[in-house]
């Protein structure tokens, strides 16, 4: 009997570590737009709206000024929103072409790539977003065009100590 309770103990913390570890924001690195390395737990200490966008993926273009306003509406909140751009490398003056029309009022990283997506478990498909706690934990990803309550019901959920239940933790809008 003493065996098989050790087994069943083995066998639940064997599946807990893995659940625990994929909570975790992988470390991914992009630049920002002055060419310095930013890596995703340099986001430690605030909480973080990080949406993966391109300029040709329509669904980003409309997506985008509903975040820099949500953005500008949690100023001076701890919370920072960083719009990664997926245009490649040899598109990079469409990137700053977009900004210099647009204002978006969040920090532009370049450098992002579909794979990305895949190992911050956003799937393949643009856009796409992950808030993280202080932490650097994964509270929630929305997967295409976010609304403003996807965004705004982890950011408040989180400003606010966790009060209530917590957001979901994926939400598809595709």
């Amino acid at each position: 009997m003493k065996s098989s309770l050790r087994a069943l103990v083995a066998l639940m913390i064997c599946c807990l570590i893995p659940t625990v570890q994929a909570k975790r924001a992988p470390n991914l690195e992009l630049k920002d737009l002055k060419g310095n390395r930013q890596m995703i737990s340099g986001l430690q200490g605030s909480i973080a709206v990080v949406n993966f966008w391109a300029t040709w993926c329509g669904p980003c273009i409309e997506e985008l000024p509903m975040l820099s306003r949500i953005g500008k509406e949690y100023a001076g909140k701890k919370v920072r929103f960083i719009a990664g751009s997926a245009n490649e490398d040899k598109d990079r003056a469409k990137v700053d072409d977009y900004l210099a029309h647009t204002g978006l009022a969040a920090e532009v990283w370049v450098g992002a790539d579909l794979g990305m997506l895949d190992r911050a478990a956003l799937g393949n498909v643009l856009p796409a977003t992950m808030i993280l706690d202080e932490q650097g934990e994964v509270v929630a990803r929305v997967l295409g065009q976010a609304r403003e309550e996807d965004i705004k019901g982890p950011v408040e959920w989180l400003l606010n100590g966790r009060d209530g239940p917590p957001p979901p933790a994926v939400t598809k809008r595709y």
